[in-house]
Order: structure tokens, then C-alpha cells, then sequence
């Protein structure tokens, strides 16, 4: 669980322990250092998480079941991203990174004990040769790859046996231990231009650093997260079948021999999103997660192919999920009026195992979010949320934000929405449209803004608008928009477009795409949407509402991280530029040190904080700043006061 502590300024994972019948959860590890990926080991005896302690790079960490100290167990250079244990609980697969120069040498110099003295070390410059070379909250990309290790508890040993010039991920041992399957796109000569990724398997116990695997699939598209059949002969996994469509094309369910043979595709007739399948412990049903008009249910189909049916379903939001070897499933599940809990689930109904968000909450008034469906220009059926102000007066319009939503290929749910009732506590009706684009509605529906961005979505989300003007909840005089990511590029849009709205924010948007391109980590994205840039100039500048933005008289606030690979600051800059320059009123406002999700307490408050300011001062008249106030400084006491 994790807690935001703003007056350190962090935030801090701690591991906790309930009961699957309910009651208080205990804490498994202490305050003031945070512990993260708990896993149970299979003969229920330990706990197994990921802590960085003292300063040092995170590591995997034993526990015993009812509590006592923590034992680090493994101690690479470099840290640990995921690990899994093995059948008999006597080794873990971990997933390591090829370590630096840096890393190494400074493992070098702790072992020898040695105190290094002097001028800091200048920092090397990065040599670049990949065609994939950025990514967000990791920088530049050498040829340092992710690889598997198998670590011996027993001995304390650790052996590579995975290698080469790609990334290898998500491990899963099979159920006698002598495997393990694993994802990764290998495919020649340069994995980087491809979205390629394949099911492999390689022996537990090999030690030519996976020399020779085996390939179970041979999908063109991205096949993922696998999971073993009890009896070994299977694995079940995400598959993408159309990879010209990346992201925009459905994920489904399959299954192949271990052994490697003809694949088969489970749901193919749902038109879902599906993801995170594993198989019941007797092997006949394989569970999975769907993503369904704009909820996310827990679904299982029998293993061999069949009917679909739902073993949580309504319009709530399963998470994540974990099935016990009797067969009993607990699901981690976000409600509309409340954060994610766990639930024990028996035929189809929940029982909170979980209550820690119990005491906040019934101090809080919450704005019920309601689902409705709405018609946009064209005639397509739109669906969104609407979150009422709190002190909603029937037949009294009030202000109100619209927020598109990231992605694009994402949505809006049934679950917990902070931002929608920090807005719906002071004042505003909120709109949070699912517009073509979004995943839930079906392939068809996603790719209807394939090189089209900002046409149809923008139809939708206006439509939206109107919808809630038609109700009689929002005041048309005292409309705002804003958005993240991908919404903060709709929002773009939407003030290139439109002026009636009286404030606009946006959050790590773009308007000139070709500037990103060889900027951010979307190159393969581009080129498989939009062409290259030379060679489909129309189709770029079609995409880019910079090419609009004489038209835009919005007041409108531009945010961003420092250090965002994902949708850079020069995005906002570009449009915070341009509109000063036309000498209309806009503010730029960049966090230091954040990527694309922020993790600074401080610097998420002084956001919300600034939507706020911004939005009273413009749509409300609040004759107040449209900035908030700035943080009071406290002088430090000197020696003798």
C-alpha cells in the first residue's frame, strides 16, 4: 500500500498482511523505507519483496510469514526489476538489467572497502547507436539489456541464462521447475523496428545464458505475460494479431503447446481488450481480465475455447486478481465512489477482505459518477461519465470541465476518479468522455481516429458537452477543458477548434508532432500511423494543431515535466510560445525532475492546486490569481535567536 507523505516529500510502499476472511490488516514491514512487489512463496512460508534500503539499489528481500526481520537475499550491482519464485520455493528468476560501467565500479570499490576522495566524477556522455534510443523515466537506451537470472537460495548463487542484444521479460516457471517462459522480442536483424514480441522458453538450469531456447510463439504481433497449465503442456498469453495497428488493435487470449505448435485464439469473438490470463489450478477454465464499455471485469473461458462468462462483472474495476490452489479468487477492485480494495469472490459476489481507505472516506462528501450515453455529430453512440458538483441544486446549471482522457487507446471507468471530485467538491460538473479512440467499444471503434487525431475524438468530446448543457447541469457560459497526455493533445485540439470554452489546461500535450519525432520514444508508433515525416508531410501536419493556434483565444496553461520522454515539455513549450508571442494569455509551468507520472507529493499538490486557480479565476470570475499562492518560506533560526 502506498502512502504519500508530503512533508517528507516521497512516497513510501509498505506491506501489509489481512486475512482472506476480513479483519485489521497488519504491517508486515516497517515505516520510513519503502517495500514493494510482495510474492508469497509457494509453500506459504516467506514473503519475497523488492526494497532499495540505505541508499542502495533495490534488491529482493526475505520475510518470514508471521513477521520478524527482513533478510536481503540477493546483491547485484545493478537493481532487481521483477523476480518470481520458483515451484518449490528454493529459487527465484530475476529480471536484471546489464549492469553499467558506473554500477560496477562502484560494486567494486564497496567490496574493497575503498573511500574515494575528491572532485565528483564527470558523467560520461551517452553514445547512442539504437534505432529505439529513448525511453520515458529510464533516458537514453544503450545496449545494456534486461536479461533473467536464476538465483539459488540455498547457495546464494546466481546464473544468467538469457543473453544477446534484447529484452527479455516477464518470467513464469513452469510447474515442475525445470522451465521457464519468458517474453521477448528477438526478432533480426534489429528488434527495435518491429512489434515483434514473442512467447520463449528456456531450461532453469541451463549455463550457456539461454543459447539455445525454444519459441513458442511466432505471432508477428506482440504475445505477452504468459502463464503455465498446471500440467505443463500449455501456456496461455496476450496476443496482438494485427501489429500494423499497434495499440489500436484488440488483445486477446490464446493458448500454445509449451512445446511450440499451433497457437489458439480464445476470444476472438469478444472484441475486448483482454489481458492478465492464467489458469484455473485444475486446468480446465483460463481466467483473464476484459475491458468492457467502461468498466474492467474479471472473465473466465474453458481452456480448450468456449463461452464466455463473467465471474465479477457490473460496472466496477478489477484490477488485478490472484487464484489460491483450492481454487478461490481474490480480486483487487476500484469502485466508483472509492480506491482499490481486495474482495474474496464466490460465484459472483464480493466480500471486502480490505478496508484502508475506510476512515478517509467517511469523512468525505463524494459527487456520484454517472454513466450516460449520448449521440455525437455523425450519429455514433458515445458513452462518458458525468460527476455532478457536490451541492448539485437540480435546474441550477453550474460551471463545468471537460476532461479527455489519455492514451489515446484508453478510457474512463467505473473507479475512484480524485482529480473528477477534487473539481465536483468546488463547484464544477465534470465530463469525462470515452470518444472514439478508446478501448472497451471494440476494435472498429478504437482505430476510428487512426492519422485522423483530433476529428472524430474532438466530434465526441463535444458532444459531450452539449449532452450535459442539453441536461441542464452545465453552464455554457462557464465551460472549461484540460487534460493529461493525450488529453492535454485533445486539448489542443479542442481550443484550435472551438472557443467556447473560458480556461483550458494542458498536461504533457503536443501540437507539432514532427518536432517529436526522433524526440520522444514514439518513432515506430509514428511511422506505422503517420509515415515518415518526409515523405507524409500532409498527414503530419493534418495531426498537429500548432498549424492552428492563430485561432486560439483561450486563456490556456501548459504543464509538463522537466525530464518527460514520453510527451516532452517542448510540446508545451511550443504552444505556450506561440500563443505569447500572439500575445494571447497563457502560463507555462515545468516540474523539475518529474518524467511523464509524477511521483513528488509536492509537486502533484501544487498541480491540483494550480487547475484550481487557474479554472476559478477564468471560468468562476474569481477575482483571485489564477496562479496559487507560492509556498510560505521558513527561515532557517540562526545560532543564538
Amino acid at each position: 500500500m502506498e502512502t504519500a507523505l508530503l512533508k517528507e516529500d516521497k512516497n513510501e510502499d509498505r506491506i501489509w498482511m489481512a486475512s482472506a476472511k476480513g479483519g485489521d490488516a497488519t504491517p508486515l514491514t516497517a515505516a520510513g523505507v519503502s517495500s514493494s512487489h510482495a510474492r508469497w512463496s509457494p509453500d506459504g512460508r516467506s514473503i519475497a519483496f523488492l526494497s532499495a534500503r540505505d541508499e542502495g539499489k533495490a534488491q529482493v528481500w526475505l520475510l518470514p510469514r508471521w513477521g520478524g526481520e527482513a533478510e536481503r537475499l540477493t546483491d547485484t550491482p545493478q537493481g532487481v526489476e521483477d523476480f518470481a519464485w520458483s515451484p518449490n520455493s528454493g529459487q527465484f528468476v530475476l529480471v536484471l538489467r546489464d549492469p553499467s560501467p558506473e554500477e560496477l565500479e562502484a560494486t567494486n570499490e564497496k567490496k574493497n572497502k575503498a573511500v574515494v576522495k575528491g572532485k565528483r566524477k564527470a558523467q560520461k556522455p551517452w553514445v547512442v547507436d539504437r534505432l529505439q534510443f529513448k525511453m520515458d523515466e529510464v533516458g537514453y537506451l544503450d545496449r545494456r539489456r534486461t536479461h533473467l537470472y536464476v538465483f539459488n537460495l540455498a547457495g546464494k548463487t546466481l546464473t544468467q541464462i538469457t543473453s544477446g542484444d534484447f529484452d527479455d521479460s516477464e518470467p513464469a516457471w513452469s510447474p515442475d521447475g525445470k522451465l521457464i517462459g519468458f517474453s521477448s522480442n528477438r526478432s533480426q536483424p534489429d528488434a527495435d523496428a518491429t512489434y515483434d514480441i514473442n512467447i520463449w522458453v528456456v531450461a532453469a538450469d541451463n549455463t550457456d545464458k539461454g543459447t539455445h531456447l525454444a519459441q513458442v510463439t511466432t505471432n508477428p504481433g506482440a504475445d505477452t505475460t504468459p502463464s503455465w497449465s498446471p500440467d505443463g503442456k500449455w501456456i496461455t498469453y496476450v496476443t496482438q494479431l494485427e501489429p500494423r495497428l499497434f495499440d489500436y488493435a484488440t488483445r486477446h487470449i490464446a493458448v500454445s503447446p509449451a512445446a511450440g505448435g499451433a497457437a489458439k485464439g480464445l476470444t476472438l469473438t469478444l472484441d475486448r481488450m483482454a489481458s492478465v490470463p492464467r489458469f484455473s489450478p485444475d486446468g480446465k477454465f483460463i481466467y483473464f481480465i476484459a475491458d468492457d464499455d467502461g468498466t474492467q471485469n474479471l472473465c473466465r473461458i474453458p481452456a480448450a475455447g468456449g463461452e464466455i462468462a463473467r465471474s465479477v462483472g457490473g460496472r466496477l474495476m478489477v484490477n488485478d486478481y490472484a487464484l489460491a490452489k483450492t481454487g478461490e479468487v481474490v480480486a483487487q477492485v476500484a469502485m466508483i465512489d472509492g480506491p482499490d480494495e481486495l474482495y474474496a469472490v464466490s460465484n459472483g459476489k464480493l466480500t471486502q477482505i480490505t478496508h484502508s481507505n475506510d476512515a478517509l472516506f467517511s469523512q468525505l462528501k463524494l459527487s456520484q459518477g454517472e454513466y450516460v450515453h449520448f449521440k455525437s455529430k455523425d450519429g455514433t453512440s458515445v458513452s462518458g461519465y458525468v460527476y455532478k458538483p457536490v451541492d448539485y441544486i437540480p435546474g441550477k446549471r453550474h460551471p463545468a470541465i471537460l476532461r479527455p482522457h489519455g492514451g489515446p487507446v484508453w478510457a474512463y471507468y467505473s473507479e475512484f476518479q480524485p482529480e473528477a471530485q477534487l473539481f465536483a467538491a468546488n463547484g464544477y460538473a465534470v465530463l469525462l468522455p470515452n470518444p472514439r479512440g478508446s478501448s472497451g467499444y471494440g476494435q472498429k471503434y478504437a482505430q476510428a481516429i487512426w492519422a485522423d487525431w483530433g476529428n472524430k475524438d474532438f466530434q465526441d468530446d463535444m458532444a459531450m458537452v452539449d449532452y450535459a448543457v442539453e441536461q441542464g447541469i452545465a453552464d455554457p457560459a462557464k465551460l472549461a477543458v484540460g487534460g493529461w497526455s493525450y488529453g492535454g493533445i485533445s486539448t489542443d485540439f479542442i481550443i484550435a477548434q472551438t472557443n467556447r470554452f473560458k480556461a483550458a489546461i494542458s498536461g504533457a500535450g503536443a501540437g507539432l508532432f514532427v518536432s517529436f519525432y526522433g524526440h520522444d520514444h514514439y518513432q515506430r508508433d509514428y511511422e506505422a500511423e503517420l509515415g515518415h515525416p518526409w515523405e507524409s508531410k500532409a498527414v503530419w501536419e493534418k495531426v498537429s494543431p500548432f498549424y492552428r493556434v492563430n485561432s486560439i483565444t483561450t486563456p490556456t496553461l501548459f504543464m509538463g515535466g522537466e525530464i518527460d520522454s514520453n510527451v516532452p515539455i517542448l510540446g508545451g513549450e511550443q504552444m505556450y510560445q506561440a500563443l505569447k508571442r500572439l500575445g494571447r494569455t497563457t502560463e507555462l509551468v515545468v516540474y523539475p525532475g518529474e518524467y511523464h507520472e509524477f511521483k513528488t507529493p509536492s509537486h502533484i499538490k501544487d498541480r491540483l492546486e494550480r487547475y484550481l486557480a487557474w479554472y476559478n479565476h477564468y471560468v468562476k470570475g474569481d477575482p483571485a490569481s489564477a496562479r496559487p499562492p507560492e509556498p510560505r518560506l521558513i527561515r532557517a533560526t540562526e545560532p543564538g535567536e
